[in-house]
């Protein structure tokens, strides 16, 4: 790194944003686990402490970025009055060569005998004395203001190095405070998934994990699912992995991401097992039925009440998915084949996917 030159600010991308979840799947129409869930609990507290973390985590990250910003503006500003110092500096060398250099031109050099004997009179000699003392006096200001700028700059030049440092050292310790996490949070999400296969597989649901989870923070009734998405296969798209056209709107997630009740409702099925792996159902006060489907653990059990934006689950990628995301359905019954396309629906609703 060139300390007394900028650079760019290496602070990478911010986290997304993360919460407090994790949970496991149950039906009620097949073979519960214990409640506890022994094991199967832990990796699901963890997932959930996990999120907790890189939800600080986020914060931290960008209050170190601002801060970084803050630390990089200091030492641009550093840099700049540096560079104007060495200016000033260039300007005193030269004006120090010009009155060495008159000096020479009108005597200065000559000792003072040598300019008693030369003067034609007292008069000159004194002009010459006076003009002499203000030509020392002259050089020995310019060099004590030099020294003193020369001085100035070396502090300065220390001090930009100090906060190009200590900027360098922030961007580094984001970098590995983002990374830790990301790592940490990749392998829980990866056991997350491997338990819920692991059900499906056996065709014996986990009964729901119920871990604390952040107070429901919704002014809305209707919500989207998930908070932060990309939309991928929509409603009555076609391809090789369905068996008629699409019934659904698929949001394109991590492993791991909170899901939630679009609305307010009656949880009528969770499930596991077939196309759709570990699956919700809930029925809402309207008379339409919402579907949450290839899931990798629940919190939710069957007959629950639940609120708009309460959290029932983890997206994951069980049953026949192609990778990580959550398929959302709105249906006329709680079953397949009776699904509408949930995008207007969601919008007449007041919730636009974007």
């Amino acid at each position: 790194m060139r300390l007394s030159r900028r650079h760019p600010l290496l602070v990478p991308a911010l986290l997304c944003a993360l919460a407090v979840l994790a949970a496991r799947p149950t039906d009620a129409a097949e073979k519960k686990a214990p409640a506890d869930g022994g094991t199967d609990a832990g990796i699901s507290a963890q997932v959930a402490r996990l999120y907790e973390d890189a939800a600080v985590a986020t914060q931290q990250y960008e209050a170190g970025r601002l801060e970084a910003e803050a630390q990089r503006a200091k030492a641009q500003r550093l840099e700049a009055l540096l560079d104007r110092e060495r200016r000033d500096i260039s300007v005193l060398h030269e004006d120090l060569g010009r009155i060495a250099r008159a000096q020479y031109r009108n005597g200065g050099d000559l000792p003072l005998t040598a300019q008693i004997i030369l003067a034609d009179s007292p008069d000159q000699l004194m002009r010459g004395q006076q003009v002499f003392s203000q030509t020392n006096l002259a050089v020995n200001n310019a060099i004590e203001k030099s020294r003193r700028a020369e001085a100035k700059l070396s502090a300065d030049e220390a001090q930009a190095a100090t906060a190009w440092q200590s900027l360098e050292k922030r961007s580094v310790e984001l970098a590995g405070l983002k990374t830790g996490i990301e790592q940490k949070l990749e392998e829980a999400r990866q056991q997350l998934q491997g338990q819920a296969d692991a059900s499906v597989a056996a065709g014996a649901c986990r009964g729901a994990v119920r871990l604390d989870q952040p107070a429901v923070q919704v002014t809305s009734p209707w919500v989207t699912p998930v908070e932060t998405y990309e939309l991928s296969a929509g409603f009555g798209s076609g391809g090789s992995r369905w068996a008629n056209r699409h019934t659904g709107q698929d949001f394109a997630v991590p492993i791991g991401t909170p899901v939630r009740s679009v609305g307010a409702g009656r949880v009528v099925t969770v499930s596991c097992g077939g196309a759709f792996g570990i699956e919700i159902v809930i029925e809402h006060a309207d008379g339409y039925y919402t579907q949450y489907a290839h899931l990798a653990a629940v919190t939710v059990d069957q007959g629950d009440q639940v609120a708009a934006g309460q959290w029932i689950g983890q997206s994951g990628t069980t049953g026949n998915s192609t990778g990580p995301h959550l398929h959302f359905e709105v249906r006329v019954t709680p079953e397949l084949g009776s699904g509408v396309d949930p995008v207007p629906w969601l919008a007449a609703r007041g919730v636009p996917l974007g």
